[in-house]
């Protein structure tokens, strides 16, 4: 493990170059010559599956593709247009075997659609699955149909097709085979036509079941790169209209374990970009920072029609796109360990660095690395920062402010020229005390009426050169009370940090909501006059704490996520039924699936809490995969309770002291099997307040 961990680091540095794809060491390559190098850099588009469902028609499609032209899209290069499954007929053959769409929304057949796109400067895409059409199990199947299907698709002039696992894995088909078939088929069109082959097996246990790994998305590393240009490497990022940030990092993890198979013209998938389906603007520049970076095919996969700017202008930035469109197709890698805050690095074609800082927490961080572990070496180097614009000089540290749930991403590069703007990074407020009680680090800010928080900003400078009268200023929502504390110096040598402190006090009728802390840094430059940096912290204005007997599933959440829907009160999860564990029924609770976060704002003023937790019944009737889960009752950041792994079949109780805690977190974690089945139950919540 620690040989191949450091064979990485290495890699991202380029100091390495790939090793030849596993495939070649994993089974006998394709007698078929290897696939034609068709998008040398990533190729880009939009595809109808979460956005619009199976339901979509001729109409819809070509609106979609207006919409790409119209804002600015298909000039950023996301041309290609692609038609997932529910193109086909109800029917969806002839009585002479061939593929045919379905005659109501696209009442003259898919060509004049294609011509459509085509028209538009665009190109189209297509979806099939690999196994055998199974009524009932699967909308659509080419297996025994390949050549047929593909001289189809040429003809109609699709330019891409994605090609599924569904169908294939009703009939327990090896994908290795079925897919090798398919790609033969595909290059051999009687057409002639070029034609891209996304590779999308979505199979992954125990997400889906118990398979062998053969059979699984997480093995195509092994065989697709010499059949495709790109695979799929994990389950869906998501369902129709939702994507969670959750799933975003988790398919991102398991993409990023085979960077090696990467080059121009072959591509990791980690599926869809998802805009606006579940992810805030924040969530959603992280995803894009994480597929540039992974050099992953970048398609769109909400609704462009109904795109904000704020979504297109993240989907279009120059700087991030051109790290994904670099030439040199490297993806990148962890450098350090694994955590809430990690560093991730991509060797770029002109020697440069793309380096990201990525905070999975849910609370702003200065994050830092250093160029030399990016894989650079010298004594100065210029920072820029891809979606900021902001050009500056370091020494050696890359720093920025990251939001929770953020990624700074830098363009890293030695520096021989004249000294620049040094670079500095003013923090983000950070609340580190309320009234006489300290905040734990890492817990996110929850403010009360009537509360006076200690605030503090750092200032850092990671320049070669000094600032001058480094000073910060804190702005907070109308009607709050902000008064300095302290001093700031003369002079900001480099490698230093000033922290400034202010008292922040909450009027006493404030209505819970969200309020915003806004920093802004001010520090001279000689030569460059005052430079400015704002950061914001988003803080949470909690309801009323509880008073008297309680029982919390029926008081306000100051939040409350789910890892699959969202949290259901005195339901289980999902189906609407009455909480239920090992046949008995509880009238009150919270239904969860795992990984969940539940708080609740008790002000202090609770004593005990008492529950049942355990997984519901009704995981029985859906199968015996998954269904584990831990949960852990969390007072301002102290563990009071943890039930360790629970089956389904036990359940744990909750005994806990309240006593003084301002914030409790229900939390809910999958066991490390991953969250398929893990309806989770919080039964009674009985709280003395």
């Amino acid at each position: 493990m620690k040989r191949h961990l450091t064979a990485l680091i290495a890699l991202a540095a380029g100091l390495l170059v790939a090793p030849a794809p596993a495939h070649a060491a994993a089974g006998p390559v394709p007698a078929s010559a290897p696939p034609p190098v068709l998008s040398p850099t990533p190729y880009q588009g939009w595809n109808t599956y979460f956005g619009l469902g199976g339901d979509f028609s001729e109409q819809s499609v070509r609106e979609a593709a207006d919409a790409l032209v119209s804002r600015g899209l298909a000039a950023a290069g996301y041309d290609i247009v692609w038609l997932d499954g529910g193109w086909q007929d109800p029917e969806p053959r002839t009585a002479g075997g061939d593929l045919r769409a379905d005659r109501t929304r696209f009442p003259d057949g898919l060509k004049p659609l294609v011509d459509y796109i085509h028209s538009k400067g665009l190109r189209a895409g297509i979806y099939t699955d690999a196994g055998p059409y199974i009524p009932g199990r699967c909308g659509l199947g080419s297996h025994g149909y390949y050549q047929r299907d593909a001289d189809q698709f040429a003809a109609w002039e699709f330019d891409a097709v994605k090609v599924d696992f569904l169908c294939g894995i009703a009939a327990g088909l090896d994908p290795r085979t079925v897919y090798t078939e398919f790609a033969r088929a595909l290059r051999d069109n009687a057409s002639g036509r070029p034609i891209i082959f996304n590779l999308c097996n979505p199979v992954t246990s125990p997400d889906w079941g118990d398979y062998p790994p053969e059979q699984q998305s997480t093995y195509s590393w092994t065989y697709a790169p010499g059949i495709a240009q790109s695979w799929r490497t994990y389950t869906d990022v998501g369902f129709v209209g939702e994507i969670k940030f959750k799933d975003v990092l988790r398919n991102y993890d398991v993409n990023a374990r085979h960077p090696e198979v990467v080059r121009p013209g072959r591509f990791n998938d980690p599926d869809y970009l998802g805009p606006q389906l579940g992810m805030d603007d924040e969530e959603f520049r992280t995803q894009m920072t994480l597929w540039a970076v992974a050099a992953a095919p970048l398609v769109i996969g909400s609704d462009v029609r109904a795109l904000s700017q704020t979504s297109v202008d993240i989907l279009t930035d120059r700087d991030v796109l051109a790290i994904n469109q670099d030439r040199a197709a490297v993806q990148a890698v962890r450098v350090g360990p694994a955590g809430t805050t990690e560093t991730w690095v991509k060797r770029l074609a002109d020697g440069s660095r793309a380096v990201v800082l990525l905070n999975r927490g849910d609370t702003g961080r200065v994050l830092t690395a250093t160029a030399s572990a990016a894989g650079l070496s010298g004594s100065r180097f210029t920072l820029r920062n891809a979606w900021t614009d902001r050009v500056t000089e370091s020494a050696g540290t890359i720093s920025a402010a990251v939001p929770a749930h953020g990624a700074a991403l830098f363009r890293v590069a030695p520096n021989r020229g004249l000294p620049g703007v040094p670079h500095v990074t003013a923090g983000l407020p950070q609340l580190t005390r309320v009234g006489d009680a300290a905040v734990p680090e890492g817990t996110a800010p929850v403010l009360a009426g009537g509360d006076a928080a200690r605030v503090e900003v750092a200032v850092r400078n990671d320049g070669v050169l000094p600032v001058l009268a480094p000073d910060v200023t804190l702005a907070a929502p109308t009607g709050w009370t902000v008064r300095p504390g302290g001093r700031s110096p003369a002079v900001l040598a480099p490698g230093h940090t000033t922290t400034r402190a202010f008292t922040v006090t909450v009027p006493a009728g404030a209505a819970p909501g969200t309020g915003t802390l806004t920093a802004t840094a001010s520090y001279g430059v000689v030569g460059q006059g005052r430079q400015r940096q704002s950061t914001s912290t988003a803080v949470t204005i909690a309801p009323a704490p509880p008073d008297g007997p309680t029982v919390l599933s029926h008081h306000p959440w100051v939040s409350a996520t789910s890892g699959w829907m969202s949290p259901t009160v005195d339901l289980s999860v999902g189906g609407g039924s009455p909480i239920s564990m090992l046949g008995q029924v509880h009238p009150t609770g919270l239904g969860v699936a795992s990984p969940s976060t539940v708080r609740y704002y008790l002000g202090g003023r609770c004593g005990r809490l008492g529950a049942t937790v355990g997984i519901d019944d009704a995981v029985r009737n859906v199968g015996p995969e998954g269904g584990t889960a831990t949960f852990q009752v969390v007072g301002d950041g102290r563990v009071l309770f943890d039930s360790g792994v629970l089956t389904r079949d036990a359940t744990a109780r909750v005994d806990v002291d309240l006593a003084g805690v301002r914030v409790l977190d229900l939390l809910v974690g999958d066991a490390g099997d991953g969250g398929y089945n893990d309806r989770a139950d919080w039964a009674g919540l009985d709280a003395a307040c």
